[in-house]
């Protein structure tokens, strides 16, 4: 009777072990990749004020618009939660379209080679800003699935690991990313 016991609590325990150890490795996951997008969105961050510098030598009366991507900067660089980074990326993408739109209207620009420079940078940088959002998110639902099913619920959150929170795009930058593409030539 004591071995069955003790297999018992021996048995108890690997679980345990086991579930510990896997909520360890999937929230250091979930990390590791809003770690991945903050690089990006600091990179990104980091492309603005030299293409700020590039339109301000074809466009001074700009100042608004200057502004305003000078603002959404201030905002990516000073968000801590994925809400908060979502919220400034919203914004990011409404100055970015700002500059590119005054852009549009100096062809001299448009040509320059350090204009399509930052541009080609800024689109490599988006899209590998999309790719760490796809993995953040499937760590996070990952993570939000241990920590919500049995048993692994009993103890997830006496050992502190909590659900955590989406990278999601807002509502108007979602609904253009659904939009197709039209291309003309």
């Amino acid at each position: 009777m004591l071995w069955i016991v003790i297999g018992v609590v021996v048995l108890i325990g690997i679980v345990l072990a086991a579930m510990y150890n896997g909520l360890v490795r999937t929230n250091t996951r979930v990390d590791e990749a809003w770690s991945d997008i903050t690089v990006q969105l600091k990179r990104r961050a980091d492309l603005i004020p030299n293409l700020v510098e590039t339109v301000k030598g074809y466009a001074k009366h700009e100042k608004d618009t200057f502004q305003q991507v000078t603002d959404a900067r201030s905002a990516m660089m000073n968000a801590g939660t994925p809400a908060e980074a979502a919220k400034a990326d919203n914004m990011f993408q409404a100055a970015l379209k700002s500059i590119f739109a005054v852009a549009e209207a100096y062809p001299d620009l448009k040509a320059n080679e350090n204009f399509k420079e930052l541009q080609a940078e800024l689109v490599d940088t988006e899209d590998k800003i999309q790719a760490s959002r796809r993995f953040y998110n499937g760590s996070v639902r990952d993570l939000n699935i241990k920590v919500k099913v049995f048993p692994t619920n009993l103890f997830a959150g006496m050992l502190g690991f909590k659900a955590r929170e989406f990278f999601e795009l807002e509502e108007e930058q979602a609904a253009a990313a659904k939009e197709p593409v039209n291309v003309k030539f």
